[in-house]
């Protein structure tokens, strides 16, 4: 899991739960719908994961809402840019992102997938792209990737691995909870 920035403002930000997970010719973001402000959840049923641009790309956030719809538009942008070239538009976007006075006070991070790579998007200028074609952020999101490593030895589809993963991550995480929203893209 990649951590927050260690700035004061958004390192006392937490809640949520992203993960992506690739198997079978399948590839799944997920991510519960909680939001909490604090101690106090505001919401159950956010939606924090959805196609992007065409539809061929699924992305999912982690932070502060607003930032993450400003990313996503951003994203939309580059891949109108750079047509079915997911990890370059990814780049392009973290250089803005990094550069950009605006963009880099941005607090969320990003789980995007296309049919050929899932990468995770920070505002510190990473695109990583997962071992093992899993990776979780927010504040569940170890918990959820380790039970998603754990179920991907199972017989079970990319679906059926990321919501028990989910579930299991909303047992332990108190900012995630059951109210799973899921996409999902054939895969290579």
């Amino acid at each position: 899991m990649i951590e927050p920035r260690s700035d004061s403002a958004f390192a006392t930000w937490h809640g949520t739960t992203i993960l992506t997970v690739r198997k079978g010719g399948k590839v799944v973001v997920a991510g519960d719908g909680q939001v909490s402000l604090g101690q106090t959840v505001i919401k159950h049923r956010a939606k924090k994961v959805r196609p992007i641009g065409d539809g061929s790309v699924i992305g999912g956030f982690a932070g502060a809402t607003a930032d993450a719809f400003t990313l996503f538009e951003r994203l939309e942008s580059k891949l109108e840019q750079y047509p079915a070239q997911l990890m370059r538009a990814c780049v392009e976007l973290a250089k803005d992102w990094r550069t950009d006075r605006y963009l880099r006070r941005l607090e969320a991070m990003m789980i995007v997938a296309d049919k050929s790579a899932s990468l995770v998007l920070s505002g510190t200028g990473d695109v990583l792209e997962p071992d093992g074609g899993v990776m979780g952020i927010g504040s569940g999101g170890n918990y959820a990737l380790a039970a998603a490593r754990a179920l991907l030895e199972t017989d079970n589809d990319a679906e059926t691995i990321a919501r028990k993963a989910m579930e299991i991550a909303a047992d332990i995480c108190v900012y995630t909870n059951r109210e799973i929203v899921l996409e999902q893209l054939d895969a290579q």
